[in-house]
């Protein structure tokens, strides 16, 4: 068995590199056995044994004892851990042997219940499929239903197939619109299989939490009551994580007994460089770069090695690069490296896959598209350029590598960033903290709505279910749709007696507010839509704009019409808008004080204007060039927190009138690049406004807001765990070896002022002394 410790030095240029920060040992973990649930079927039983499955793991047995009792069910373990037969031993067996009817007692005959499996992506679910379909079970007629399937086989699988798999997408546009068509399917329903739980956050966890609740309330009104069962990678807290998606009590099990390698986990931060950003900050090598050369040399020392970065464009460029280094040593290796992301072909994807598990490839750089639960086994290593937004996602990409009890290298590859240059001076955060909650909120209003409306056509609301199936806050909602117009009040309940088709009204995997079109100037085909939220930000004449992993130039914007025209590209730049932002409070939901600081939470309105954008090297991020631009101001209603400093606190820190700009400025920006620690936010969902004066505060002000509409849970859990977050952002920004600031501690991407003025001493002085007055109940240390 290979010391993994020995191959450090591929990773860098020298036998002790400076870029090294800190090596971390996950131990290796025996395998903990149970035997078979007695009242697994045989066929079942014979199934799994015939996989080469000799013994269960004690929590796929202790997760399918919960579910066969009738428990809503998530089962939290890492990957590789087995997690997918702790719930396909009790839903087979159902499906085998009679499913279970509202009095919790069995149907008669075989085949009578049904199940339908959730998944976030399509190659997750072809995955599971495939394992359905290898153990040949008596009985199971397993099929997929999405928007890849045949029309010519749709009706098969509605009328026949008793295991469906399909996405949250169909589900909400497919299946509950045309729920009399799959009456033979829900009244039968047993069992409901979440996959990747922990990845429906943010705004798309609030819709598919709804989703949720309408599919439990369908499958209701034909008599079944299904199980909901939930696979995640580790999670904190995963029943109540859970129990909030599915809006009920659920059991978790998440004490790991698979077998586990021992892995050598490195983190490394890139060199700063001579090149100059903003302002004259000096740059860090960039992730994907340094991520190049290390797949570079790993290839030529034939180690295995998957590489994960967030951006398709990045996965492309690290595969590109890394090619070409390992061509300049061997002309036989280049072809052993490949990309790997979503957006390439069924077919494109599956040889790849097959490539890896046969070893024909040596080197894959992918997207998260490989971070889910498909079987890729045998690697040697994983590179994570750039940290993949939550440490769930990070454990579940570092185990990619070293599954079946083998030993494995992993290395994290900090970005220019600020939450990056945290973790990789403060392994703790990364090792020894517990992940963080799943954020997101079912009960937005802008979320909600919609769904309500979606709910009514497919079944009248009923007032005695309003607010037991959908929340506290749907009553209100329902009485503002039937004044708007959308729903009519008659004496069975709720009716939907609007023209527009109420499913087109919700808007699953954006922020909602209104879509615009996207069109190919080429051929006038339709690629798609964008939320116009984002529309300021991705689609804006001149943006390169990325749609199923193809580059396009936006040739036009026509905000008047939501439609926006584009024409494929090959630039060696991509694009980042600036804008300048204000922000109204509107009403202040909860007040606490530190001292003289003013910590508040609530509902605040968001006028944005990009006012340009920034060309830039994919590999590099060198700037090439900047453009001014005319949009109309996008208003936004959302959730914020925000901070007050009063000027006595300012002085009493050493900052003074002509210093307090910046240092307010610099300390914004680092905290929403490190918001993500504590909330499983993307930089990118966030914004911020800091200001010496604000008008409605009367004191300077640094407000962090969700970007979404009704807010997205970010801002919440951001004033839940404030203490710790600012203590955290305020050590990010002494971490950082630069002088005056740089876009690893204080420098934001998207900053419309040209991140000026900032103060990155005046931000380590304003946080002390903001920390200085924390509370003791609130986490003060």
């Amino acid at each position: 068995m290979k010391d993994f410790r020995t191959l450090i030095p591929l990773l860098g240029r020298g036998e002790d590199p400076e870029q090294l920060q800190h090596v971390h040992t996950l131990p290796a973990a025996e395998a903990r056995y149970a035997d078979w649930p007695a009242w697994l079927d045989p066929a079942v039983r014979s199934a799994f044994a015939g996989r080469g499955i000799g013994k269960p793991f004690v929590h796929q047995v202790q997760a399918a004892e919960s579910i066969h009792a009738g428990a809503h069910t998530i089962v939290a373990t890492g990957t590789a851990s087995g997690k997918s037969m702790a719930y396909w031993m009790p839903s087979l067996d159902a499906v085998v042997r009679g499913g279970l009817t509202p009095d919790g007692t069995r149907t008669a005959g075989r085949g009578e219940a049904t199940v339908l499996y959730l998944s976030p992506t399509k190659a997750l679910a072809a995955d599971q499929l495939t394992s359905v379909h290898n153990l040949n079970i008596e009985g199971v007629r397993a099929a997929s239903y999405d928007g890849d399937t045949p029309r010519e086989e749709r009706r098969w699988v509605r009328e026949h197939a008793n295991v469906v798999f399909t996405n949250p997408d169909m589900l909400h546009f497919g299946i509950l619109p045309n729920h009399v068509q799959w009456v033979g399917f829900l009244r039968r329903l047993s069992h409901v299989v979440v996959d990747e739980a922990h990845g429906y956050r943010g705004v798309f966890g609030s819709h598919v939490a709804v989703l949720l609740r309408r599919l439990r309330r369908v499958a209701r009104s034909y008599g079944a009551e299904p199980i909901m069962v939930g696979a995640s990678a580790t999670s904190a807290d995963p029943a109540a994580s859970f129990s909030r998606l599915i809006g009920a009590p659920a059991a978790a099990f998440d004490d790991d007994a698979s077998a586990r390698g021992e892995r050598t986990v490195a983190l490394w931060e890139p060199p700063l460089t001579d090149q100059r950003g903003e302002n004259g900050a000096f740059l860090r090598r960039t992730a994907i770069a340094e991520t190049s050369d290390m797949l570079a040399n790993l290839v030529c020392a034939h180690v295995r090695t998957l590489a994960f970065i967030r951006s398709r464009r990045g996965a492309e460029a690290i595969s590109t690069t890394a090619a070409r280094l390992v061509g300049e040593i061997d002309a036989g290796l280049p072809h052993r490296i490949a990309a790997y992301r979503s957006g390439y072909l069924p077919e494109e994807r599956r040889e790849l896959e097959a490539g890896l598990r046969s070893g024909e490839l040596l080197g894959v750089a992918s997207t998260s598209a490989l971070e889910l639960g498909i079987d890729v086994a045998g690697l040697d290593a994983v590179l994570v350029a750039g940290w993949p937004g939550t440490r769930a996602s990070f454990y579940q990409q570092i185990g990619r590598a070293g599954r079946g009890g083998r030993d494995a290298l992993a290395a994290f590859i900090a970005a220019d960033d600020p939450l990056d240059t945290y973790l990789v001076h403060h392994p703790e955060a990364v090792f020894g903290a517990g992940v963080e909650a799943t954020v997101f909120d079912p009960d937005n209003p802008y979320v909600l709505g919609p769904h309500l409306c979606a709910a009514a056509s497919e079944l009248p609301l009923r007032p005695d279910e309003v607010e037991e199936v959908f929340g506290p806050r749907a009553p209100g909602i329902v009485a503002d749709l039937v004044e708007r117009g959308y729903l009519r009040r008659r004496p069975a309940g709720w009716f939907w007696t609007h023209p527009q088709s109420a499913h087109e009204m919700v808007e699953l995997r954006s922020a909602g507010g209104g879509p615009v079109t996207i069109v190919n100037a080429e051929d006038g085909t339709v690629l798609g839509t964008m939320d116009s939220p984002q529309t300021h930000y991705q689609a804006h004449t001149g943006a390169i704009y990325i749609h199923q992993g193809r580059s396009y130039l936006v040739e036009e914007l026509d905000e008047a019409n939501h439609v926006v025209v584009v024409s494929r590209a090959q630039p060696e730049y991509y694009t980042q808008a600036r804008d300048i932002t204000t922000v109204e409070v509107i009403e202040t939901e909860h007040k606490e004080t530190w001292g003289e600081i003013g910590v508040h939470f609530g509902d605040v309105q968001v006028t944005t204007q990009v006012v340009s954008f920034q060309r830039k090297a994919i590999v590099s991020n060198e700037l090439l060039g900047e453009e001014p631009l005319e949009l109309e101001p996008r208003v936004l209603f959302t959730k914020a927190v925000w901070f007050t400093i009063p000027e006595p606190r300012l002085h009493a820190a050493g900052i003074d009138a002509e210093t307090a700009p910046g240092a307010l400025h610099a300390a914004e920006h680092a905290a929403i690049g490190m918001l993500p620690l504590v909330a499983s936010s993307d930089r990118w969902d966030i914004g911020g406004v800091s200001t010496a004066l604000h008008a409605d505060t009367g004191t300077p002000t640094i407000f962090v807001y969700d970007g979404h509409p009704g807010g997205a849970g970010f801002a919440e859990r951001a004033h839940a765990m404030a203490p710790h977050w600012l203590r955290a952002t305020c050590e990010a920004i002494q971490a950082c070896e630069c002088s005056a600031g740089c876009p690893s501690c204080v420098q934001s991407p998207k900053c419309g002022n040209r991140n000026n003025p900032l103060d990155k001493a005046g931000a380590v002085k304003l946080l002390g002394e903001i920390l200085h007055l924390v509370p003791a109940e609130r986490g003060r240390r």
